[in-house]
């Protein structure tokens, strides 16, 4: 059996799939709707997401701590905008998450982050080089 590809637009049952893809989303608009009806909305952070079928899936003060095993799965799609959204979908629930942030950019900024902290360790490490050999040049008595 060959394992399922998904990409850009499909269904993933797989709680353990579900739960990757929603990792890193970060900032998302989040739309709570049953039998087609929206319930509420907004905007938040995704805070944690697990697998556990004792706890719940929860929405307040613009986070989100999501349990995948609260759906039957999860649809993966498009909008005619050309917005990717995650569907969290359970009977007649469906928890819609557009995603805010896009990881590339994130990706980017972590790296040029990185790239700025290491220019400011090698800046530090060599004034205090520099310090130690002003020491040794001129001991003190």
């Amino acid at each position: 059996m060959v394992a399922p590809c998904v990409v850009d637009q499909g269904i993933v049952y797989q709680k353990q799939d579900m739960q990757r893809l929603l990792q890193d989303l970060g900032q998302v608009c989040y739309f709570h709707s049953q039998e087609g009806e929206t319930l509420s909305e907004g905007q938040g952070l995704v805070r944690e997401v697990f697998a556990d079928e004792r706890r719940s899936t929860m929405v307040a003060h613009h986070s989100l701590y999501l349990n995948v095993c609260s759906f039957d799965y999860l649809e993966l799609g498009v909008s005619p905008e050309g917005d990717a959204f995650f569907d969290l979908v359970q009977d007649s629930r469906r928890l819609r998450l557009v995603p805010l942030t896009n990881p590339l950019l994130q990706a980017t900024a972590h790296a040029l982050d990185t790239a700025t902290l290491e220019v400011m360790m090698a800046e530090v490490l060599s004034a205090n080089l520099d310090a130690q050999l002003d020491d040794d040049d001129h001991p003190a008595y």
